[in-house]
């Protein structure tokens, strides 16, 4: 019976985390960057790019793809999981989808000729991903840890089926 409690606190915890203040103030943050950066790269950010030296044009252009590369990523782990939160999509649905997002990946990346003339306001939007990116991580390993206690206690369901089972043999003889 004690598994039985930790799988319903495990549930009830993902549950609880996508609709609590934490996930919808990290969600609002995540989704308030992804649009603020597309604002800045089609507009200032053009203007800004224009006047850069070589190295400078070179690394702006790498920089806004790796941002914008991140901030993809996050945004698609946070919008699973609010749909994960929702009911819209079941765990398992989401693991088919998961192996798409690489958190791992999208981090800050190699020094770049050229970053020191990047525009202030491009190296602000890629410190808040960067930051952005860590809490993401962090939330996921919590996710993933608690499914993994969740997944490897065993199923009350299950003991139960397997008695039956078990009784049912002895019974037919």
């Amino acid at each position: 019976m004690q598994g039985s409690s930790s799988n319903v606190a495990t549930v009830n915890f993902f549950t609880k985390f996508t609709s609590s203040e934490q996930f919808e103030k990290v969600f609002r943050e995540g989704m308030s960057l992804v649009e603020e950066t597309a604002n800045y790269l089609d507009g200032p950010g053009r203007l800004d790019a224009r006047v850069l030296e070589r190295h400078g044009a070179i690394a702006y252009a790498t920089e806004s793809m790796r941002l914008t590369t991140r901030l993809m990523q996050l945004a698609s782990w946070l919008l699973l999981q609010r749909a994960i939160g929702a009911g819209e999509l079941t765990v398992e649905d989401a693991r088919k989808e998961n192996h798409r997002i690489s958190l791992n990946d999208i981090g800050k990346g190699h020094d770049l000729a050229g970053a020191q003339d990047l525009p202030d306001a491009l190296k602000a939007l890629v410190e808040r991903s960067l930051t952005l990116h860590q809490r993401i991580q962090k939330l996921d390993s919590m996710i993933s840890a608690q499914t993994s206690a969740a997944q490897s206690m065993p199923s009350p369901v299950n003991d139960q089926i397997d008695r039956l089972a078990s009784m049912l043999k002895v019974a037919r003889g």
